[in-house]
């Protein structure tokens, strides 16, 4: 994939494709041919061994055979040698499998327990999806044709230990090394295999010398001696460290596997934390007597209701009950709250050895933005910028701008910031600064010189601030020119009209900014891939939004690179770590764990919000509280930003089903049980053997007639995790109905540890890239169905996030020391309150759907707390309804003068205090386990009731008119101008509709308070005993509300007149209805006189 290819704009609908060039053809490399001896299975290079000697299977005749070969024919076959019928004995780095446990000749810690799983899964991707490209190909010599589906097997497979031997023995004394070679020492890797024909030289392995082939494994060898040596001290301090931590460091999860934990490169990536027990035991065992209380509570309030305020009583039970029961749904699910550690050092110890090529993972990273006049340039930038200089092998980085609006604004700054990274990345990695967004960086209020040391920093500093701001200037210039649109549209600098003039009628474009070939730094470093997107648009065509855009990324990115994880991003989130990605592979990379794992949540964390964070826009309560309890039950929900994702996961492929392991027989038990369970046992092993052989042989049958595809799995292990079982075919017209149409990408959904297809050209890919993005290729497939990001809700992160859970996937919350992203959120009032409005309407829509949890997913992998956790996040936009109604309720008690609660007995005080008291200890020990502080928690409380009131209260009513009438009502918002400091937004007033309802309750809340104490005052001291209950039910509102209050009136009282007006008429009317209801007449004690209508004169 070449950088200077230029933009390549088409449409497969229409069959055009245009690529306009930036400095000519672009010269298309081949592939580089390998040199080696040929198999005589598949005809491919047979390779070399990590130690750089020819790789040779069987060591009694020499037969050429490729590891791939090797690899399948013990594993699949009948583990002997085409030639000389040897059985293959297991060779260094490779995994065992069955009838190798008599083997004792071979020392080899490093593999020994290494699983077939990976290695497996990705040679028959490989196989099948290449095959999907060519075609079947047949073999010569009478061999399974099922070897030879794959163009190119991978020689480097990625195992446990990466497949590299960590000993220190020499090369040459290995065993047997067959002296042949080829005819010129250079055997070319062919593209299409074919038939192997006799070969010009004869194999002859050379004659045993015992003075290397036995020093190789003999016990009495120096070797072996210094081997031992090495392996007996790491055990030491392996026991030393274990003993000094109490083994607690160890414990990983009670339902894994032991890992034989030899040195520090083998031991686990991460581990989990449990809270302490002196903190959540106390917080569960106030749990429970809070729902005791809440009992005995329920219990005296329905069975004493108030006659004389009847109504006021029962809608007062309703919206109590309603409250308990939301209050089950979001505690019960942080339950089993934990925290994680990750052990970045013992990821590079694993994939990255000194002298060897990283063995990390692949990551796509995608960014997405729509309108570049409502997210300014300047911020993808900074975004662009962060990602470019993470802390990764720059080749296995490939950045995606999906730009929805088709924007040349957006195109020509990422031109300008693929120029100025290539300043930047290597100033970023050259002194380790943090975080790597120059914005951000530069703005940082700190000692920059600390832990500085070269004396260069400040200088180059200095430059680097000057060029920044140059950048800057540029930006802003493209921002000013953007503002006015020529008549005639925009034109690029060859004078070629930018084929997105219209917004809702272009083709898709690509252009590769950074690539292989054209992305290098100011030091002659490579630098990762940036590619610019922007999907197909078309009228009468659903584009779904940003599930829509994301979606294109993913087949975009799966056609021109495919890595096997994707991290996506806001526009306006950058990096803040440049080791977030390292945080997520110790998750994913973890041989114990990341078989299971579907994606990494990050916590999203904010700059530019103000110090008391009035509007809870940090929302530390979710994010440190109810996080952490759904990681300890099966992981967090998706959110939107700041997430790592598994590619197969997205696919809508199961996740892997992990076998229980076999039960012991007990001693105690009879001889005829005993003989009966084996009995029973080798027939159950016989009958599953007996159908494998059977599912193989049809399969064959299958591929020969070109009917069957093999699925990207492996039968029967996964890494780290054994007895994990997948299917075995599928049909590949059920691929193609599911993926859509494009060979190249449904074969690239077969390679679960990702990787292209090496026969394809890089103009093919970009064609096919063409295709994958035009508007109509999701038609009748299951793209928003059951693949990729879900569709049918603007809230598509947590729709996505459900399904994957549904499927049996579980999630990790990841919350390293230092934030991994950090994004702008809206501190002002409306702002707020329309995102908050958006998830809302999101949740309603989920609700209303056939995805909503109470019913859908059933049978799955789903436990049972998390579906309590993603009940909670649908239906909680429907507690506005009780909560407006129980705000209004002091109101109405203190101008009617009657109360929701008779007068309480001895008996009765007891539960409603037993019950304020447990609300308060459940909040202290949450904050005490969570380390959140109580300013936080309040201002969560506060904006509970402030959006609850307002947001979702109109996230209910748009919902239900959009979703049963189909009417889509839109709440606008209008700007005005704030003053020019810090915090100025916080402080503008920006007029929407959603105000209305939390100002009316404050308003009649407050006539409420004045009236009753009016009322006191004109009827005695008898009437100040029971104002106080309702006093303090007003104040409970009033004192919610209050940071609303503050942004209604803004720091110079500029509460715009519309709002007053409103509010105040509500108010007024509200009121004077009640008094002419009840009108305000002073109590007597005396007996009631009546007017009889005679004249007593």
């Amino acid at each position: 994939m070449e950088a200077s290819a230029g933009l390549v704009a088409g449409s497969h609908n229409r069959n055009e494709l245009v690529v306009i060039r930036r400095d000519g053809d672009p010269t298309m490399r081949t592939p580089r041919h390998l040199s080696g001896q040929i198999c005589h299975i598949c005809g491919d290079d047979v390779g070399l061994t990590t130690d750089g000697e020819l790789f040779v299977a069987c060591n009694e005749c020499a037969f050429p055979i490729c590891r791939t070969c090797y690899e399948y024919e013990r594993r699949e076959g009948n583990q002997v040698c085409p030639q000389c019928k040897t059985r293959f004995k297991r060779l260094k780095g490779c995994a065992r499998v069955a009838g190798d446990d008599e083997e004792d000749d071979i020392d080899d810690l490093e593999n020994e327990f290494n699983f077939e799983g990976r290695m497996g899964g990705n040679v028959q991707r490989h196989l099948a999806a290449d095959r999907m490209i060519h075609g079947p190909i047949n073999s010569g010599l009478g061999y399974d044709p099922d070897l030879t589906r794959a163009a190119h097997p991978f020689p480097n497979l990625p195992l446990l230990t990466n497949g590299e031997m960590v000993d220190d023995i020499p090369p040459d004394q290995h065993a047997l090394v067959p002296s042949y070679m080829g005819a010129d020492g250079t055997g070319g890797k062919r593209i299409h295999p074919l038939h192997f024909t006799d070969p010009s030289h004869p194999v002859q392995p050379r004659s045993m010398d015992p003075s290397k082939d036995l020093a190789a494994y003999g016990y009495g060898s120096v070797a072996w001696k210094e081997r031992m040596e090495s392996w007996k001290q790491k055990q030491e301090r392996f026991h030393m460290m274990k003993n000094e931590k109490g083994g607690k460091d160890l414990d990983y999860d009670e339902d894994e596997p032991d890992l034989p934990l030899m040195d520090e490169a083998r031991q686990p990536l991460s581990r989990k934390l449990p809270v302490s027990s002196s903190q959540i035991n106390p917080y569960r065992m106030i749990i429970i007597i809070r729902l005791v209380v809440l009992g005995f509570f329920f219990h005296y309030r329905v069975t004493h209701p108030v006659n004389d305020a009847f109504a006021l009583w029962l809608v007062s039970v309703i919206c109590e009950i309603w409250f308990a029961i939301s209050w089950i749904l979001d505690q019960f699910p942080k339950w089993l709250p934990i925290e994680r550690e990750t052990y970045l050092d013992r990821l590079s110890l694993r994939y990255e050895k000194e002298g060897r090529p990283s063995q990390l993972c692949p990551v796509d990273i995608y960014v997405s933005t729509v309108d570049p006049l409502k997210e300014p340039p300047l911020v993808t930038a900074n975004t662009v910028l962060s990602i470019l200089a993470v802390d990764y092998p720059v080749d296995k980085i490939s950045c995606y701008v999906s730009d929805d609006g088709a924007a040349m604004l957006t195109f020509e700054a990422l031109s300008e910031t693929s120029e100025f990274a290539k300043k930047w990345v290597p100033f970023c990695k050259k002194f380790s600064i943090e975080p790597r967004a120059p914005e951000w960086y530069f703005a940082q209020k700190m000692d920059y010189l600390k832990d500085k040391v070269q004396a260069s920093f400040v200088k180059e500093r200095r430059a680097m601030k000057r060029e920044y701001e140059e950048f800057k200037v540029r930006i802003n210039a493209l921002v000013a020119k953007a503002q006015k649109v020529p008549e005639e549209g925009w034109t690029m600098q060859d004078g070629t009209l930018w084929p997105g003039n219209n917004v809702r009628d272009h083709p898709g474009m690509i252009q590769v900014f950074l690539g292989q070939s054209g992305g290098h730094d100011t030091d002659g470093n490579e630098l990762p891939r940036l590619v610019y997107v922007s999907r197909e648009k078309r009228p009468g065509f659903n584009h779904h939004k940003k599930a829509g855009a994301m979606n294109a990324l993913v087949r975009v990115s799966a056609v021109l690179t495919n890595a096997p994880y994707m991290l996506n991003l806001d526009c306006d989130h950058y990096i803040n770590n440049s080791k977030a990605l390292r945080e997520a592979m110790c998750f994913m990379m973890d041989p114990m764990l990341g078989k299971r794992v579907c994606y990494v949540q990050f916590p999203q964390r904010f700059d530019g919000i103000d110090r008391n964070d009035r509007y809870a826009n940090r929302n530390t309560v979710f994010f440190d509280i109810n996080m952490k309890g759904l990681d300890g039950i099966q992981g967090p929900i998706y959110v939107g930003t700041g997430c790592v994702f598994r590619r197969q996961a997205l696919y809508g492929i199961n996740a892997p089903k992990t076998k229980k392991p076999p039960t012991r027989t007990c001693n105690c038990l009879p001889k005829w049980v005993y003989c009966g369970c084996c009995c029973s046992g080798r027939s159950k092993k016989k009958t599953k053997s007996k159908n494998k052989s059977e599912l193989k042989k049809r399969s064959l049958d299958n591929n020969r007639k070109g009917e069957l595809l093999a699925l990207p799995a492996s039968e029967g292990i996964e890494e780290g995790t054994k007895g994990v079982e997948y299917e075995s075919v599928i049909p590949q017209h059920k691929l193609e109905k599911k993926f859509g149409q494009s060979p190249v990408f449904v074969a690239s959904t077969l390679l679960e540890d990702g990787g292209t297809l090496k026969s394809a050209s890089p103009a093919s890919l970009l064609k096919e890239a063409i295709h994958v993005i035009s508007c109509g290729y999701e038609d009748k497939t299951e793209w928003g169905k059951e693949v990729g990001w879900i569709y049918g809700s603007v809230t598509e992160d947590i729709l996505t996030g459900f399904k994957m859970h549904c499927h049996g996937w579980r999630s990790i919350y990841c919350i390293p020391p230092r934030p991994a992203f950090k994004g702008s959120a809206p501190i002002n009032l409306s702002d707020r309150l329309h995102q908050v409005l958006r998830w809302a309407l999101g949740s309603i829509e989920i609700f209303l759907s056939r995805h909503c949890p109470i019913w859908y997913g059933y049978g799955g992998g789903l436990k049972w707390l998390e579906r309590l956790s993603y009940i909670n996040a649908t239906i909680y936009p429907w507690t506005s309804i009780p909560l407006l109604a129980y705000c209004t309720l002091p109101a109405v008690c203190l101008l009617t003068g009657k109360f929701i609660t008779p007068e309480l007995s001895n008996v009765a005080s007891l539960w409603f205090i037993s019950l304020f008291i447990c609300i308060f200890a459940t909040g202290i020990l949450e904050m005490r386990w969570s380390g959140v502080g109580i300013d936080e928690w309040w201002r969560n409380e506060q904006f509970w009731v402030i959006g609850g009131v307002s947001a979702h209260l109109f996230a209910v009513f748009q919902g239900l008119l959009k979703v049963l009438a189909g009417v889509d009502t839109n709440f606008t918002v209008t700007s005005k101008a704030g003053d020019d400091d810090e915090f100025s937004e916080l402080y503008a007033f920006k007029w929407t509709t959603l105000l209305i309802p939390p100002t009316t309750l404050l308003i009649i809340n407050i006539i409420g308070v004045v009236a009753g104490v009016s009322n006191a005052i004109n009827n005695g001291y008898d009437s100040w005993g029971p104002l106080f209950g309702k006093l303090f039910f007003a104040f409970w509102v009033i004192v919610h509300l209050y940071p609303f209050l503050k942004g209604l009136l803004g720091r110079q009282n500029r509460t715009p007149t519309i709002i007053i007006v409103w509010s105040i008429l509500l108010a007024s009317i509200f009121s004077l209805l009640w008094v002419r209801v009840d009108p305000f007449l002073a109590k007597s004690g005396g007996p009631v006189l009546e007017e009889c209508g005679l004249d007593c004169n």
